[in-house]
């Protein structure tokens, strides 16, 4: 059966028809992988829907042609053939439909848009964890992923704080240091600092002078901050004091993430109870001209209790990869620093292992609670492993509840996303931000901006977005 297109296409679509005869000439028809039988059913198809499509047009034929008529046309021509039976790829993509890209619009405008803020009352305690936020993370509650996404926002201010500023000074203790806040209800107390007990040669510094703040033992690695705003404080139910970490920046800290043998902690009645070496060592060393993290971080909890003795407080602790391993000791410091202290609870991104089983029943027994948001294809979660023997005091164990993202939910990200992407923070909001449940795509009313994640992983970034930004 042979098809004469110029007679039999009606004026309207020869337009589409030359257009897409050039392209069809120098491919190989998808018809022709399909068996004689199913080739002649498709063309009988096609025949009859062009003589109807003839037959439809006659009546239209002085009517002026134009671009929306010619797309109507042709999705119902398309329609017919039913070319995505034959060929899947070739059906038009959800990622290409007016609303999507109206939406994308909006998520790649600067202006920052939240999930709505709503009042958590009573609930505060549950939003913090005191039932292991059971029923609240598959499906994710609407209130409990605005908050996760609040904290991991405090974390990327301890990035910003740090690398504004990251060098310290030799010879005296460091000034007051300014962070731009995510949540003006909240304002700064305490700066915090982290020592490693090891060092580099000093020509290492001789060589790359300009470098000094990559090998210097103390760094600022993070805040105190406490909600000053009543508003705010009556829409959660309580004053909030939040302790912020954020990850490995420099070679010492580098250095210490691989020290991996897990030893002793100071002052506990139980050997069997270990951590990280490299991360004990950065929360226990003090520094030339400032105290220790667990130090830092115990006295300002302790003024801050006393100074609103009466209230109702609670102490949210945050932190980002080795910041997430530094918030479990921190946790662990904190809950027996004062006769009353108000619960903890950790928000960790991306944290690797930090101790041994006993370490996790010891901070259970103190009734810290610990969520844990972890990417399916994030490496550093799964790190360290079994160090040494069998026996369960040098085994590595994850502690509390776990909220699982996945880089290949995003329908923004490729799903073969980097090591980088996989761990960054940004990448993580985003998740969180989209996440439904573990069953459920990424949700289509999505508020977080893509500004950042594409100005920062945009080679990872699916490059129909890359290109609209």
């Amino acid at each position: 059966m042979q098809i004469g297109v110029n007679s039999t296409v009606p004026a309207q679509n020869l337009l589409v028809f030359q257009t897409k005869r050039a392209s069809f000439k120098c491919r190989k028809s998808p018809l022709n992988s399909l068996s004689t039988e199913s080739t002649r059913k498709h063309l009988s198809n096609l025949e009859k829907l062009l003589q109807k499509t003839n037959q439809t047009d006659s009546d239209r034929v002085n009517k002026p042609l134009t671009n929306g008529s010619i797309s109507i046309k042709r999705k119902g021509l398309f329609e017919g053939l039913k070319l995505w039976d034959i060929k899947p790829e070739m059906k038009a993509a959800e990622e290409m439909s007016p609303s999507h890209l109206n939406r994308l619009q909006r998520l790649l405008s600067k202006t920052m848009e939240y999930s709505p803020r709503n009042n958590l009352g009573s609930r505060w305690r549950e939003y913090h964890g005191c039932n292991d936020w059971s029923g609240l993370l598959d499906p994710l509650d609407e209130n409990l992923r605005r908050e996760v996404v609040r904290y991991g926002e405090f974390v990327q201010a301890a990035y910003h704080g740090f690398h504004s500023n990251p060098a310290m000074p030799v010879d005296e203790a460091p000034l007051p240091r300014h962070v731009a806040l995510p949540d003006r209800s909240y304002k700064v107390t305490k700066s915090l600092y982290a020592t490693s007990s090891v060092g580099l040669p000093k020509w290492v510094d001789d060589m790359a002078p300009n470098l000094g703040w990559m090998t210097q033992r103390s760094s600022w690695i993070g805040f105190v901050a406490v909600c000053d705003d009543r508003r705010e404080i009556q829409r959660m139910g309580r004053r909030d004091i939040v302790i912020a970490l954020r990850g490995t920046a420099t070679c010492l800290e580098w250095t210490e993430n691989f020290r991996a043998q897990l030893v002793g902690i100071p002052g506990s009645d139980d050997s069997n109870q270990r951590v990280e070496c490299g991360f004990l060592s950065l929360n226990e060393t003090r520094g030339a001209h400032v105290p220790s993290l667990a130090e830092s971080v115990v006295q300002e909890v302790q003024r801050l209790i006393e100074m609103y003795k009466g209230e109702t407080l609670s102490i949210t602790i945050t932190g980002h990869s080795l910041g997430a391993a530094l918030s479990l000791l921190v946790a662990d410091e904190i809950s027996s620093c004062a006769p009353h202290v108000p619960p903890v609870a950790v928000f960790s991104f991306g944290g690797p292992r930090v101790g041994n089983k006993s370490f996790v029943q010891r901070l259970n027994q103190k009734n810290v609670k610990v969520l844990r948001i972890v990417n399916n294809q994030d490496l550093i979660t799964r790190v360290p492993g079994v160090f040494i023997g069998d026996n369960n005091s040098w085994a590595y164990t994850h502690v509390g509840t776990e909220l699982k993202v996945d880089t290949k939910m995003s329908p923004y990200l490729k799903p073969d996303a980097d090591v980088a992407c996989c761990h960054d923070l940004e990448a993580y909001l985003h998740l969180v931000d989209g996440f439904l449940s573990s069953n459920c795509p990424f949700r289509s009313n999505a508020k977080r901006s893509l500004v950042k994640l594409v100005n920062e992983q945009r080679s990872n970034v699916k490059q129909l977005y890359t290109h609209k930004a």
